[in-house]
This record gives C-alpha cells, sequence and structure tokens, in this order.
C-alpha cells in the first residue's frame, strides 16, 4: 500500500523512480503532496511579465494599494501551475494531462505564503489503449493555515505497468519500509521526500532520476547573474568561433545541477558542510544532459547533534555519451528518525 520508490539495480545498488502505474490507482485514494513551495513576489512579477499579462494587480504594488487586496494578488496561472507540480511525484508516470473540467480559486494568493497539494482520486477509467488508463482527479492547493486556495478537477493519462517510458528501471522494486514513497496517515497517502541518516548504509549506490538538461538561456543567465565575464559562458558569436559549438557550461552551474540531484535521495538534510576532490574531467556544453550517482562512503552519529547523522558521500555524473563529467565527496548532516525536527510541525512525514 505504500508503494517502493527504489528498484534494485545489483547489489546495494539501487535507481530511484517515481510515479504511480495506472494499476495502482483507486477511486477514493487521498494523496498528500510533498513538499510545499512558497511564493514570492518577485515570482508574481516574473510569471505576469514573461505571460505578457498585463494586470497590474500583479505587479505594481502602489497600485494594488489602493484595491480591495491592499498588496499584489498573485497569478491565478502561477498557483495553478506551481499546485500542479507540486503532484509530480505521485503523477510521475503521466503522458499528458487531456483536459480541465475546472479550476476554482477559493482564497487569495500573496507574495510569501506557502501552498501544498492534495488529490483524491475520483474515478479510475481504464479504456482501449493498452499503454494507457485515465485517472480522474481533483487536486486542492492549501495555505499553510490549511485555507483551500485553489481546486483542480481533471483528468490525466497515466501508463500502464510495464508500457511507457521508464517502465523497466532495470531492476525488480524492493520492498523494504525505508523506500517506501507514503506513509499512511488518517486514511491518506502523504509523500515522504528522502531517507533518515538511519536508512543511509555505507556501500549504497543509488542512480538519481531524472536527469538535467542544460539550455543556453539559462546557462547564459546564470553566468550573468553570477558576474561571469569570461566570454566562454555567455557570448555565443565568441564560443561559436573559439569553443567551435554551443558556450560552456560554469564549473559550479554543473556542480549545482549534479549536487541536488541527490535531493530526492538525500532529502532529509540538515545542511551541506562541504564539497571534496572535485573533478571535471570533460566540459560540459549547453544542450548537454547529465545524470548523476551517489555512493554513501561512511555514516556516523554527529557528535554535537544528536538529532542528526553525518553522512559521506561519493557523488559522479557522465553526459549523455557516457563520458563523466564530474565526480566529487561531500559531507553532510542528516536528520535522525525519532529525533526533534522539522517534519511533525511542518505537516511532513
Amino acid at each position: 500500500m505504500t508503494f517502493p520508490a527504489y528498484y534494485l539495480l545489483g547489489p546495494g545498488r539501487y535507481a530511484e523512480r517515481f510515479g504511480l502505474d495506472f494499476e495502482d490507482f483507486a477511486p477514493g485514494q487521498r494523496f498528500r503532496h510533498r513538499p510545499g513551495v512558497t511564493l514570492s513576489q518577485q515570482d508574481n512579477t516574473e510569471h505576469a511579465l514573461d505571460t505578457m499579462n498585463s494586470a497590474m494587480l500583479h505587479f505594481d504594488a502602489a497600485y494594488a494599494g489602493h484595491t480591495a487586496w491592499g498588496r499584489p494578488l498573485m497569478v491565478s496561472t502561477l498557483t495553478a501551475q506551481r499546485v500542479m507540480g507540486l503532484c509530480a511525484k505521485t503523477f510521475a508516470r503521466r503522458r499528458r494531462v487531456p483536459g480541465f473540467e475546472e479550476i476554482s480559486l477559493r482564497t487569495p494568493v500573496f507574495g510569501g505564503d506557502t501552498l501544498y497539494a492534495e488529490s483524491e482520486i475520483l474515478a479510475v477509467e481504464p479504456g482501449d489503449d493498452p499503454d494507457l488508463g485515465v485517472v480522474r482527479v481533483r487536486t486542492r492547493g492549501l495555505n499553510a493555515s490549511g485555507a483551500e486556495v485553489i481546486e483542480l478537477r481533471y483528468r490525466v493519462e497515466i501508463h500502464r505497468r510495464g508500457r511507457g517510458p521508464d517502465a523497466d528501471p532495470g531492476g525488480p522494486p524492493v520492498a523494504e519500509p525505508r523506500f517506501a514513497v507514503y506513509d499512511l496517515v488518517d486514511g491518506d497517502l502523504r509523500e515522504r521526500f528522502g531517507l533518515f541518516f538511519e536508512d543511509c548504509l555505507p556501500g549504497e549506490r543509488f542512480v538519481h532520476h531524472p536527469g538535467y538538461t542544460f539550455l543556453r538561456e539559462e546557462a547564459i543567465a546564470q553566468a550573468r547573474r553570477s558576474m561571469e565575464l569570461a566570454p566562454r559562458f555567455h557570448d555565443l558569436e565568441w564560443a561559436e568561433r573559439h569553443l567551435d559549438g554551443p558556450p560552456l557550461i560554469a564549473e559550479t552551474f554543473v556542480l549545482a545541477a549534479a549536487t541536488t540531484a541527490a535531493t530526492r535521495t538525500f532529502g532529509r538534510v540538515v545542511a551541506n558542510l562541504g564539497w571534496y576532490d572535485i573533478e571535471l574531467p570533460v566540459p560540459v556544453r549547453a544542450g548537454d544532459t547529465v545524470r548523476a550517482e551517489s555512493e554513501i562512503l561512511d555514516a556516523r552519529p554527529s557528535r554535537s547533534r544528536p538529532g542528526e547523522g553525518v553522512l559521506s558521500v561519493a557523488t559522479w555524473a557522465v553526459n549523455q555519451h557516457g563520458e563523466r563529467v564530474l565526480s566529487f565527496r561531500r559531507t553532510l548532516l542528516v536528520h535522525r528518525r525519532g529525533a526533534d525536527g522539522p517534519y511533525g510541525p511542518a505537516g511532513y512525514g
């Protein structure tokens, strides 16, 4: 009933895969999605401007201050987009959403609000497609006070077991409790996110999923926002002449992408204490896709923080050609099971 999130590739080596198969859904199931997300006025402004939304209520604070809201109102499409994104862990095996029956706004959302998503399965329709079934879903977006801010009713096409992309992760599912995707809470399936310190065993390896594709535009934006003057990262004409191809990705951006790929497994991290022995043997260019894998080297209780443990983890990443582009070790603090932590008070498992 809790469904595994890891598949055995070999002794002590596991593949991450999230998302339920069509056969796993049943009418009446309720899911509490985690994590949540806090929206800012910067998110609001950028979404409005990026979509050419001219309603000044969303980005002109002086104007909004004279309305009934007293401040900029969050763009409703941004709220809908974020809430749907929060459901991705459960519905990761979807092909597409062919339609929404209704999207209703219940409570205003402002910069600084934190949103969570909860979904109920209304119906399961096998249909005639051998690869897919249709699941009818009601998803509610809630703020941190529990008030419903949005409700979406929609149909989602989900791949059947053994069909579609990622149908074969490379091995059988692992039924160990530490690898379950959900905790059963008051009849609801609440999503987990990451392993506790006690679940992390030295010698085990995790193949992280999905990969990360570096887009040219975001690579340039990252370099510019870092005040990176070297033209190899953002000057397209220079890169074409001297690099014979797309611009390079800044090394720290490559490091960030590989590090964050591990957060699906090491999501209960308290703090990253540092990286060591960082090697970048092959440059990464705009358009490349990298995939990461990690091995737990050591695990010990923290000497000064009894509610946490210290992990030493090695991570490496390869590009779409199988070439290793990065390797490093890092040390992180991780929450221990049963210790006083943020999970209960914040509504996490």
